[in-house]
């Protein structure tokens, strides 16, 4: 009588799952029987932004008799720059004679007068609103009207 190869190859196949638990024993003992751990480093990496979200003023100034006007401009400014951001307001028109700036101090902003007219600085992010008083004079007595003769300029500090 000759043997059947079925009794073999089932025992071979219950031989090789005995060795299947063994091979992953072999593998914590590697390891040292210690937790496996990872670490991981995040970060998160904000871009500086500087928005005007608003810049309004009349588009146009009547000139009174003695050669004197008036306006307000709203500039709503949001910064996320850790050390704020600056305005700029500078003439855009030589016609212009003197020019006064003045502006709210709860606006967290600070006005100082430079030499080609003024800077408005913020020195923390946020949003600012700012209401901006000016005063201007000309020497020119046959202007009725003159356009917006201020420049807005934002930088970063």
């Amino acid at each position: 009588m000759s043997a059947s190869p079925r009794p073999f190859a089932t025992l071979l196949a219950a031989a090789g799952l005995l060795l299947v638990p063994a091979t992953g024993n072999g593998e914590s003992a590697l390891a040292g029987h210690k937790p496996a751990s990872a670490a991981l480093d995040f970060r998160i990496i904000i871009p500086p932004v500087m928005r005007v979200l608003e810049n309004s003023h009349p588009r146009q100034l009547d000139i009174l008799a003695g050669g004197e006007s008036s306006a307000q401009q709203r500039l709503v400014v949001m910064s996320n720059m850790k050390r704020g951001f600056c305005v700029s307001l500078r003439r855009a028109t030589a016609q212009l004679g003197t020019w006064e700036v003045q502006t709210a101090p709860q606006s967290g902003m600070q006005l100082s007068p430079v030499a080609d007219g003024y800077r408005l600085c913020g020195t923390r992010p946020g949003r600012y609103t700012m209401l901006l008083q000016h005063r201007f004079a000309t020497s020119d007595s046959s202007t009725n009207a003159l356009h917006w003769p201020v420049l807005t300029d934002i930088s970063a500090i």
